[in-house]
């Protein structure tokens, strides 16, 4: 059993040999200011410029552990590695490549513990990127993202971010989902729970950007799956079930005009194309209603026979402190 610490710093690394040293010294310097416990945690996610030699020799030093992954399986699947073998109580993750300042590490603990959040995002507010291929597109995805999830931020996709561990472990993530982990934590806390500050960010000295401007663009696709999950991930009936009804509503009304054309006026009705348009929604209709139908099942049988819930219980008073 590992002993508990304070502080699990976690970092995905995919060819960065050229920064690693720099990086986990600059870390390992700030951790020791603090006084508390703490551990850096480097997954390699299948790197193949020597970084994964060059994390082996680093992992002699006190308190640095590394996880090596069989192959190149993205950002996501990297933290989410990180996060499962991270033994902190509180989390904090940032990218290696220097371009997130790890002296920003203590000011959003410090923020995290003292103003009892569960999360707290870096604001790259002085962002040192390409203006019109990274900072505009970000900026544009942030005010959808907060629009759409509720959760407010200007900048959603800074890797810098402090976690209250037990809250986290509560989110799995998928895909490419990284960015959206401010809207997952949302489906288990309020968002008065998840702040942001203001953090440093510097222009890349060393090696090339991995997880850039040819990602952002998924943002769009990946924000439909947050939206349903955090609106109706518990009672999908109720998401297919609306358009469903909506669908066989306007098709009946439809059907309803023509029979009364039929029948009240004596009209033909069996070349009009809208016959075949209200026909076609009603039938699409009660498709989706028995999709709602379905979803509840399968919603109710991934609660009943797995250990995720539908609920997050912060406090028990059964418990000892």
């Amino acid at each position: 059993m590992e002993t508990k610490l304070e502080v699990s710093v976690i970092s995905p690394v995919f060819n960065e040999r050229e920064n690693l040293k720099t990086f986990v010294d600059a870390v390992a310097e700030v951790m020791r200011s603090t006084g508390m416990s703490w551990e850096l945690i480097i997954v390699d996610d299948g790197s193949d410029d020597g970084s994964a030699e060059a994390i082996k020799e680093l992992i002699n030093q006190e308190n640095i552990r590394c996880l090596l992954l069989s192959k190149n399986y993205g950002q996501t699947t990297a933290i989410q590695a990180g996060f499962d073998n991270a033994v902190g109580k509180y989390l904090v993750t940032l990218d290696s490549d220097m371009q997130n300042d790890p002296k920003d590490i203590p000011a959003l603990l410090n923020k995290l513990i003292k103003e009892e959040l569960d999360l707290v995002v870096g604001w790259r507010k002085n962002r040192k990127d390409n203006y019109f291929l990274r900072n505009l597109p970000s900026s544009i995805a942030n005010k959808l993202i907060g629009s759409i999830t509720g959760v407010k931020l200007h900048d959603y996709g800074c890797s810098l971010k402090a976690y209250r561990a037990d809250v986290l472990k509560e989110v799995r993530l998928y895909g490419e989902m990284h960015r959206f982990i401010p809207a997952w934590m949302a489906t288990k806390i309020p968002a008065s729970k998840i702040s942001e500050l203001v953090v440093t960010h510097h222009p890349r000295i060393a090696g090339k950007s991995k997880y850039g401007i040819s990602r952002t663009f998924r943002v769009f696709v990946d924000l439909i799956s947050v939206y349903f999950f955090m609106r109706f991930f518990s009672r999908p009936g109720h998401f297919f079930g609306l358009i469903g009804l909506l669908l066989s509503s306007i098709g009946s009304l439809i059907l309803i005009y023509l029979v009364s054309l039929k029948f009240i006026y004596g009209l033909d009705i069996g070349d009009r194309p809208l016959l075949i348009a209200g026909t076609l929604l009603v039938v699409v209709g009660i498709q989706f209603i028995s999709f709602g139908v379905i979803g509840e099942i399968l919603s109710r049988t991934y609660f009943a026979s797995s250990k995720e819930k539908s609920y997050f219980i912060r406090w028990n008073s059964n418990d000892k402190e």
